[in-house]
């Protein structure tokens, strides 16, 4: 009869601690900042001395004293929540709308045949080329907006999430049915944490042309928004109230995104990929 000969580790390796992830320290966080400080300040050098006309492009601290101004009239304040509320409303609208469909076409036969070619096919269509059909459609007012905020993020959302699930390695989903693991199971264990990583990146793109896609709905019949703003800025020659505007749609894009990664670290703590040195 053979006998099993067990080796023990050494106690050194026994006893030693698990490695922890490196997390990225808050000093190298504020490096992110470093850029567009440096970017503000040059813009800041090259107006004071007359690089820049102030007609063409205002000082940036006249644009932040403008700025400032706005912010305490509550003017800026209704612009930003009429805006956010659009942006709000048009991801969610499209958003679920691609986590649907990109699911159905990713996990079912059935639904790649049916969903994936018309899709397909409408992705070739510039979304903000629409804007004349969808006035006739949906008319100049709120519709309008918010369904070009969902035109804009549909595409990144449901590409991500259809390529997410089909980039899944099959043998994962077999050793999971193996374990015994249901199909309800194998889906919350293995598809959606596969999944994930695309998702993430189709929400930040999705973000991006939601973004740009309100810039262009708030310039057609707007009463409210940073767009209308900013058009209403530019009839009347306010220059610094234009790059305002386009700062703020900056700094928000900035700050989801910012936001955006901050929940991916959080929810994709279990992988490890290639880090910067």
């Amino acid at each position: 009869m053979s006998r099993t000969t067990l080796v023990e580790a050494p106690a050194e390796i026994a006893a030693a601690p698990p490695v922890a992830p490196r997390r990225l320290r808050p000093t190298r966080r504020w490096w992110r900042l470093v850029s567009p400080v440096a970017l503000v300040l040059g813009w800041e050098l090259a107006s004071r001395t007359g690089l820049l006309a102030p007609e063409k492009l205002p000082a940036s601290s006249d644009v932040l004293a403008t700025g400032w101004r706005l912010s305490r009239d509550g003017t800026l304040g209704v612009h930003l929540l009429d805006s956010l509320t659009r942006a709000g409303a048009g991801l969610l609208t499209g958003g679920v709308l691609a986590l649907a469909l990109g699911t159905l076409a990713g996990l079912l036969r059935l639904g790649d045949d049916l969903v994936d070619p018309p899709v397909q096919m409408a992705r070739m269509l510039p979304h903000l080329g629409l804007v004349p059909l969808l006035i006739i459609w949906v008319g100049i007012g709120e519709s309008l907006k918010i369904s070009l905020v969902a035109l804009g993020a549909f595409f990144p959302i449901y590409f991500n999430t259809y390529a997410g699930i089909r980039d899944i390695d099959e043998r994962l989903v077999e050793a999971a049915r193996t374990c015994g693991l249901g199909q309800a199971a194998r889906l919350r264990h293995v598809v959606l944490p596969g999944a994930l990583p695309a998702l993430f990146l189709g929400l930040r793109l999705a973000i991006g042309a939601a973004w740009l896609s309100l810039v262009v709905g708030e310039q057609v019949n707007a009463q409210t928004g940073i767009g209308f703003l900013m058009m209403e800025a530019r009839e009347f020659s306010q220059t610094d109230v234009v790059v305002l505007g386009l700062l703020v749609y900056a700094l928000l894009g900035l700050i989801s995104d910012s936001a955006l990664r901050v929940l991916e670290r959080r929810m994709l703590t279990w992988r490890r990929g290639l880090r910067t040195t």
